[in-house]
């Protein structure tokens, strides 16, 4: 069994993900490729201590790379948006 602290590996802070953060209420995070949607769920909600409506994710694969003769992949990884009900936020960056 996985753990929620395997699942959830970090936020993803870019500039979109922020942008969906304050028009949807939303959170991106970097996942577990093999982790499902209610995973996800039950480890935000545990670690975060808010309340999730929905999951939505998304497959990266690896891009192929090549350094002079040397051609390597890098690895595929998950990402996951979480919508948090209504008044639920999480702050990665809290304002003093």
């Amino acid at each position: 069994m996985k753990s929620v602290f395997d699942i959830v590996a970090s936020p993803l802070i870019t500039e979109k993900g922020t942008m969906v953060n304050e028009a949807g209420n939303q959170v991106v995070f970097r996942v577990r490729r093999d982790a499902n949607k209610e995973e996800i769920r039950r480890a935000v909600e545990s670690l975060f201590k808010v309340r999730v409506e929905k999951v939505r994710t998304l497959n990266y694969l690896g891009k192929t790379r090549r350094v002079g003769r040397a051609v390597g992949r890098r690895p595929a990884w998950k990402k996951a948006y979480v919508t948090l009900a209504e008044g639920q936020r999480i702050d990665f960056f809290e304002t003093v």
